[in-house]
């Protein structure tokens, strides 16, 4: 039985859960595209749940936080992972404080996406969360510091709604995903993961996410297949290239690695952002490549600095690429 406070958004969700349907209507970030709506099984959404509460121990005596929205397949599941464990849940509306004005008792799993990650370092009642999974998008080198500085048991998440929320994880300070009980991975022609459940419906997933396969149950994400620019022969993965770069550029502002073309080598790497100070003063964009020149090798540094004023973010609030002519 499901004990603890509820949002309309959750009481929906509820609802269809317990409706006749043997599925519940989800929709994909939209990462690469349009949005689509699937339907996830929902004896899958209870195996994925059943996987994530062995890892972290949940029982009926555990307590589940959830700053997010149930419209998404992050906050679906966690109400889920709540009613396996027949545990206490506390949903509450999303925010940049995901813990509000504070906790009445010890959390034992919270959900957040990066975002929320600087309002969850300001709560004082950090200290009663036992475990923080982060999903949604990658988490910055600085983020990351900032929570194992803290203390935090954090892990980054791996998955896609198609998979019923993530099928892997990496603890904070470690760069490998480790496979959930249940999930097993190998590599297509093009490296990239594919993901095999033997109890799931999906039976076997193949991903556009490039990575390097450690062991059938370990990988290393290296970036999406679809970003892939490749310059003279080179491949060049965008979201390796933005951890670096992510320490030099306001905290504040948005940007992305893309591609644009290059006669001499047939594509080059370029740097996004909306960060006015590389709007005018060309300076300011040759002492950030300046600085890159430190840290990366000659293939890999970026060629300029482009200035977009406004960048395109997708319904769950990610980077819209695209590559310039």
């Amino acid at each position: 039985m499901l004990r603890g406070s509820l949002t309309a958004e959750a009481e929906d969700f509820l609802k269809e859960w317990s409706n006749s349907l043997r599925y519940v209507v989800a929709h994909t970030s939209g990462s690469t595209g349009t949005p689509k709506e699937i339907r996830l099984l929902k004896s899958d959404m209870v195996l994925s749940a059943q996987a994530t509460v062995d890892f972290f121990g949940i029982t009926a005596d555990s307590t589940l936080y959830l700053p997010l929205s149930p419209s998404y397949i992050a906050g679906k599941m966690q109400i889920v992972r709540a009613l396996v464990a027949g545990c206490h849940l506390d949903v509450v509306p999303p925010s940049n404080q995901p813990l509000g004005d504070g906790l009445s008792c010890p959390v034992d799993l919270l959900p957040v996406v990066p975002s929320q990650i600087p309002g969850l370092l300001s709560s004082p009642s950090l200290q009663h969360v036992r475990n923080v999974i982060i999903g949604g998008a990658p988490v910055s080198p600085e983020a990351e510091s900032e929570l194992l500085a803290r203390g935090v048991e954090g892990y980054a998440t791996y998955g896609m709604t198609e998979t019923c929320s993530h099928v892997a994880l990496r603890k904070l300070g470690i760069s490998s995903f480790r496979a959930l009980p249940g999930f097993s991975f190998s590599v297509d022609s093009r490296g990239c993961l594919v993901i095999t459940s033997g109890s799931m419906s999906f039976g076997s997933l193949v991903t556009n996410d490039i990575v390097e396969l450690v062991s059938e149950r370990e990988f290393v994400w290296k970036g999406r297949f679809d970003n892939v620019i490749n310059s003279g022969g080179i491949k060049i993965f965008p979201e390796e290239i933005e951890r670096v770069i992510a320490p030099l550029l306001p905290a504040t502002g948005l940007f992305y690695v893309t591609s644009r073309r290059s006669e001499r080598w047939g594509e080059e790497a370029v740097i996004v952002t909306d960060c006015e100070k590389y709007a005018d003063d060309s300076s300011e964009g040759d002492a950030l490549l300046s600085a890159l020149r430190e840290l990366l090798p000659p293939h890999h540094l970026p060629k300029a600095v482009i200035y977009e004023p406004f960048i395109a973010l997708t319904s769950s609030k990610k980077i819209v690429r695209r590559r310039l002519g």
